[in-house]
């Protein structure tokens, strides 16, 4: 296959995934925002009218949790067993394994941008504007994570079929959100050093595996 070849691929992988995602849901795309949105207010009564957890502006505070961690839960739910339920495309179709976890992981960017979008709204209307620039550098950051732990938690799923790992990346978030600072320090370093690690990793026990990955599809 040629580069425009794997292009069109990995798009129409994209376009297709998206509607698979949201084809069983009436409120479609809506979905995204309306499921962080009864989580925070959940969420929100627990905290503040039950338990009095004291931390000011509580809704971005929430807010700053969710939505990473529903990008997360999203692209390991559909990452992991990405490898097995496109077994049929893969045995006829001479295209790099590798596209398949990483096409997940771009289908679920486009869930991302809706809360990410409703994430700003809320900073913007309790907070004003500010330096939230640096979100494109962490959540860059975020997708490579997750596109290695795709990679390596997608070849690991053919042989063992459950697998969990956490990522971590709140803190930076809530640093230029709810704090409204630039992620200095070592946490952004620590950040990166992850991300880049467990993408090298995922790309390289994939492509390990890859070999012996074929009768066990």
């Amino acid at each position: 296959m040629w580069r425009g070849d794997y292009l069109c691929l990995i798009q129409n992988l994209v376009v297709k995934d998206f509607k698979i995602r949201y084809r069983n849901m009436s409120l479609g795309v809506l979905w995204s925002l309306l499921n962080p949105l009864v989580m925070m207010t959940v969420y929100y009564f627990v905290f503040t009218r039950i338990f009095k957890s004291g931390i000011p502006n509580y809704p971005l505070f929430l807010m700053c949790g969710i939505v990473p961690f529903s990008f997360f839960t999203v692209v390991w739910a559909t990452g992991t067993p990405s490898i097995v339920d496109h077994a049929g495309l893969i045995q006829r179709v001479p295209v790099p394994r590798e596209v398949v976890p990483v096409t997940t992981v771009l289908s679920c960017c486009i869930h991302l941008l809706v809360q990410v979008v409703l994430l700003l709204g809320i900073a913007v209307f309790t907070r004003g504007f500010n330096r939230y620039g640096w979100l494109l550098v962490v959540w860059a950051l975020e997708v490579l994570f997750v596109c290695g732990l795709a990679l390596l938690s997608a070849a690991i799923n053919v042989f063992i079929r459950d697998t969990r790992y956490i990522a971590a990346m709140v803190i930076s978030l809530r640093k230029i959100v709810y704090e409204a600072q630039p992620p200095v320090g070592t946490t952004l370093w620590k950040l990166s050093g992850a991300s880049l690690t467990v993408f090298l990793a995922g790309m390289l026990i994939f492509r390990r595996l890859k070999p012996m990955s074929y009768e066990h599809i």
